[in-house]
């Protein structure tokens, strides 16, 4: 198997292959503790318990400071300390805990991540976003801060359910909208229901799609520019995440996508039909379109959403497919536009 690497800042490498050959070749010779949740050690016990590990529950409910306290006290039970090095096996709620636990622990641990789902290994995993929720707000407390490395081995997402896996598509759907025509020609022209299977091909759309990820962080790590763009169509899904546990994340961001590339055609920068071909790739690939959440909840969760500035908010809207901008709109004048 071919590995692709790339570094992200000179700080982080993300390495696309075969897991048990990259940790060997990139897992540093020191103490180690594996963070990781219960459905993970089911399926890869045997990768688990090379290392004392913690295992955290399954879901968005388990994203909080109290589990990341939890953490804390199990570090000090194994007399973690600046010497250990932290490793986060997962799904992206999992690389946001560890990441921000490792973090914040003694004022900062090494930490590596190996992504196990699509949605980690093309998003969540990639960038140094680390954070939990807050009273339903997705990732309000949180950090900058990068892993020493990611791994994504496509192998490890054959025990992914459909639905989970469709949720990593919609990131790569994104990707492909904000950056990469070529890719979502490819992705126009894929069998979604076989993708699974083709791993030569699978690695060389995740790969794609985290170039397109890591060379947006290279030039705005903090999130002050270009990095927003990476927000298409997140804005309307973490408030339809908010408001709603009906759909997941990649769910609501096909929505999200949906309905502010509607937007950008009443605005009359995007083309209607490069409209139609986001519709039609989201639909596709598996997605409903339709909100589950009444506008007026949706809108007044957009008013919390942690992109605001003061009275305003940062939307990216598609110019065509491969290109996007920001546009800093009073949050009034963006909710009044889906009223």
């Amino acid at each position: 198997m071919t590995n692709y690497t790339l570094n992200i800042k000179q700080k982080s490498v993300v390495a696309v292959g075969e897991v048990d050959s990259l940790l060997e070749e990139l897992l540093p010779s020191r103490s180690v503790v594996i963070i990781s949740d219960t459905n993970v050690d089911r399926h890869y016990h045997s990768l688990i318990e090379r290392y004392p590990h913690i295992l955290l529950p399954i879901g968005e409910s388990g994203k909080t400071l109290q589990t990341v306290e939890n953490i804390y006290h199990r570090f000090i039970e194994l007399g973690v300390d600046r010497s250990w090095f932290v490793l986060g096996i997962g799904g992206g709620i999992v690389t946001d805990v560890t990441g921000f636990a490792a973090s914040t622990y003694m004022r900062g641990l090494p930490f590596g991540f190996v992504a196990t789902t699509l949605l980690g290994q093309v998003d969540a995993s990639i960038g140094g976003k680390n954070g939990v929720n807050l009273e339903g707000y997705k990732n309000m407390v949180g950090c900058f801060s990068q892993p020493d490395f990611v791994v994504c081995d496509v192998t490890l997402l054959k025990t992914l359910s459909d639905r989970e896996f469709r949720t990593g598509l919609a990131e790569i759907i994104k990707a492909a909208i904000i950056a990469d025509e070529e890719l979502f020609c490819m992705l126009e022209s894929c069998d979604f229901s076989r993708l699974k299977r083709e791993p030569k091909l699978l690695r060389e759309i995740v790969f794609r799609a985290i170039k397109i990820k890591a060379a947006i962080v290279e030039c705005d790590e903090r999130e002050s520019g270009e990095r927003r763009k990476l927000n298409l169509g997140h804005t309307l899904a973490h408030a339809i995440e908010k408001c709603s546990s009906k759909l997941n994340h990649g769910e609501a961001v096909a929505v999200g996508l949906h309905l502010i590339t509607q937007l950008a055609v009443e605005r009359s920068l995007l083309a209607w039909e490069d409209a139609h071909r986001i519709d039609a790739l989201l639909q596709r690939a598996g997605f409903v379109l339709e909100s589950p959440v009444p506008a007026r909840d949706m809108l007044a969760a957009v008013s919390k959403d942690k992109k605001s500035e003061g009275r305003d908010i940062h939307i990216v809207l598609p110019e065509s497919i491969g290109c996007c901008r920001v546009e800093k709109m009073p949050q009034a004048e963006f909710i009044k536009c889906f009223k």
